[in-house]
């Protein structure tokens, strides 16, 4: 209890010193280059993932090589792919791609099961009705997979959040810089410091997207997605 009572004064000194509020290595510069980071990488990962998700999920072709080559890919280490993209090309930022690398498997995954899961009895009665194949795709199959969606949505943004603290550590900024420095001095509080802005982080993404979720689902469907 000691200890941990002990981290948390640490943290909170850290935290209230005026000199972390102001200049280059203030927690607003680094938390913008944080949220730079990582809202980039997910916007990237959310357009290619939803797209073949949602075209697979739809066609029913090439679901099983996508899902395959999706879980593969998140087997590979973040940091080495951030070393090696940094070694091969550094001037397409590198730790967007390693980021965007990281956060496709969730979402495409996530939408190709929610896509397929729709009961094909929907999908008869919205081709009954003369709807096109996009039309059942948007307004059949999309609301009813939207909760498995939004998961693999939330996912992929906690993991983002999390893992662009390693972007730190070949030389990019972002809360990491705060953990990777800390170490490299010693500097306990530093790195205690940078964790606890790192976690607070992840719960905001959380609860973000809790209330989207309760707001974009209806109650009939929320219950279909459960956190893992």
């Amino acid at each position: 209890m000691n200890k941990l009572w002990n981290q948390v004064d640490l943290s909170w000194q850290w935290l209230t010193a005026s000199g972390q509020w102001h200049g280059e290595e203030s927690i607003p510069h680094r938390l913008f280059q944080h949220l730079l980071y990582s809202g980039a990488a997910l916007l990237f990962a959310a357009l290619i993932g939803l797209a073949l998700g949602l075209l697979v999920g739809h066609t029913g072709r090439g679901g099983f090589l996508a899902v395959s080559v999706a879980n593969i890919a998140r087997a590979v280490p973040t940091i080495g792919l951030v070393l090696l993209i940094v070694t091969v090309k550094y001037s397409i930022t590198p730790q967007v791609i390693a980021l965007v690398a990281l956060a496709v498997p969730p979402i495409l995954v996530n939408t190709f099961e929610g896509v397929r899961g729709v009961d094909p009895e929907t999908r008869d009665a919205a081709r009954g009705m003369g709807m096109s194949e996009w039309g059942v795709l948007w307004h059949a199959e999309l609301p009813m997979a939207l909760p498995l969606i939004l998961l693999g949505l939330r996912t992929s943004a906690i993991q983002v959040v999390a893992t662009a603290t390693i972007v730190a550590y070949p030389g990019f900024g972002g809360l990491g810089r705060y953990i990777v420095d800390g170490l490299a001095r010693n500097d306990y509080q530093l790195v205690v410091g940078g964790t606890v802005l790192v976690v607070l982080l992840a719960v905001a993404v959380q609860l973000l997207f809790a209330a989207l979720r309760r707001f974009a689902v209806s109650p009939g469907l929320r219950g279909s997605a459960r956190s893992s």
